[in-house]
């Protein structure tokens, strides 16, 4: 292996939080050789020119000529990488002091986890989400919070409290530290996935490959979360819901998959319904309610339309 450590990030017209993230790289991390990869997915806001600018040879830039998603730009950089470890980031996260190392650590001393993730808190140290379970019908039907009351052991929460280290199903990929082996062993991201959920499908793909997966709760970043979903929230929604019917019809039933797609039209109908419902007594004031008929409304007409592959986030490259 030529290095420790290889830093991915993916970044789509999030400048000022992509220069944080690398800054905060070189700021915390010590004591590993290690090289930074920024995979650009033709961003308009002048990211790589300012990469460029402030780091220059310190970071590699892979520029693409449109947004490719996030399993694809990764891919591209998992292709060349030749460390020890790779540690895949968002450009809306900042390391804090000692977050890597803890997360080598742990996998130095556990050979049979392949990938370990840290706890995220927003920027005023609030509890994120950090891990999760495999989506199911339980997961999609049934409500989360009721789930963990009930079944505390299966479905942890982001309650804070943890210290030690266990096992999950998955982790939320804005921050984590596969080990090189395991991904050589189960491949790369699968590139049917353009944002969101590519890093349960590998998570899972891990775990059927006889790998672990781990939190490890003393190691702590900031994760800014959701910029890039800020941007166009409907189209960003329609990407989750086309990578969660894709995680159902390749690791569910054809009948579990079946209930979802007519459960989740009929939630989304509703929700239109109670929305419009609201935006009408309200006058049309409350901007909560005008952005969630815009998004409902969105979704619906993807639905109707057939779930076409050229909308979302895809359509908005263009």
């Amino acid at each position: 292996m030529d290095r420790d450590l290889s830093f991915i990030i993916v970044n789509w017209n999030t400048k000022n939080l992509l220069l944080d993230c690398i800054a905060s790289i070189q700021e915390t991390v010590q004591g590993f050789a290690y090289e930074i990869i920024v995979v650009d997915n033709g961003s308009t806001d002048g990211s790589p020119e300012a990469v460029r600018r402030r780091f220059g040879q310190q970071v590699t830039l892979i520029e693409n000529p449109e947004n490719r998603g996030f399993a694809r730009a990764n891919n591209q950089a998992l292709q060349r990488v030749r460390s020890t470890y790779v540690v895949l980031l968002n450009s809306d996260t900042i390391l804090l002091d000692g977050a890597i190392s803890e997360l080598v650590q742990f996998l130095e001393k556990h050979p049979e986890a392949a990938l370990a993730g840290p706890a995220m808190v927003d920027a005023q140290g609030t509890e994120q989400n950090s891990f999760d379970n495999f989506p199911s019908l339980a997961t999609e039907l049934l409500n989360k919070s009721l789930l963990r009351l009930v079944f505390p052991e299966k479905y942890a929460g982001k309650a804070p409290g943890y210290e030690e280290p266990f096992e999950v199903d998955s982790l939320i990929g804005a921050c984590m530290v596969v080990r090189s082996t395991a991904l050589q062993q189960v491949g790369l991201l699968d590139e049917g996935y353009f944002f969101f959920l590519e890093e349960t499908d590998w998570c899972l793909r891990m775990r059927r490959a006889g790998w672990t997966i781990y939190h490890v709760p003393r190691s702590r970043i900031i994760h800014l979360q959701g910029q890039s979903k800020k941007m166009r929230p409907a189209r960003a929604w329609v990407e989750y819901y086309r990578s969660l019917y894709r995680f159902f019809k390749k690791n569910r039933s054809p009948l579990s998959y079946g209930i979802l797609r007519v459960f989740r039209f009929l939630k989304l109908l509703v929700n239109l319904l109670l929305t419009s419902a609201g935006l009408c007594l309200t006058l049309g004031l409350r901007k909560r309610f005008r952005e969630k008929v815009c998004i409902y409304g969105y979704l619906l007409w993807w639905h109707v339309r057939g779930c076409p592959e050229h909308l979302g986030l895809k359509d908005a490259r263009r």
